[in-house]
């Protein structure tokens, strides 16, 4: 159960990785072809606060919580705390963690601070680019007056 836990832990971190990195390239087109999709405040807020958690934690010099719950959640499975215990846990790893392309293991930190606070860098910019709309709060869709055909009473 734990080792079933412990992959849904990863694949939570994959989805939060995801949503950092396909959200931006969906703001990026939804802004190129003037789509009001893009412009979505809540879909923009919660982008800009997911990056802005990452690279907090990484000048505060934090583990991403993800990561150490997984970790406690595979040790407690009795398997190995890199995934290989699970088709699926290997799979994901594999995806999300790129210390295996490297060929001293893992990059220097600073790699990964530069790549955070780029990335945060470029929400930003996306943000004053193309800027969210306003929220709207309880305000109903106003609608085309529908015109009376003639002699209707």
């Amino acid at each position: 159960m734990y080792a079933f836990l412990a992959d849904c832990m990863l694949f939570l971190h994959l989805m939060y990785v995801a949503f950092v990195v396909v959200g931006q390239l969906v703001i990026i087109v939804a802004g190129t072809f003037q789509r009001q999709w893009g412009r979505n405040p809540w879909f923009r807020w919660l982008h800009l606060l997911a990056i802005g958690i990452v690279v907090y934690e990484v000048v505060n010099d934090i583990r991403c919580p993800l990561t150490t719950w997984e970790e406690q959640l595979r040790l407690k499975a009795g398997g190995d705390i890199n995934g290989h215990d699970t088709f699926m846990g290997w799979l994901m790893n594999k995806i999300l963690f790129i210390d295996q392309y490297f060929e001293n293991g893992r990059p220097p930190e600073s790699f990964f601070t530069t790549l955070y606070i780029a990335t945060f860098v470029v929400v930003l910019q996306s943000l004053l680019l193309y800027p969210p709309r306003m929220f709207r709060f309880g305000r109903k869709r106003e609608t085309a007056a529908t015109p009376v055909p003639a002699g209707v009473a």
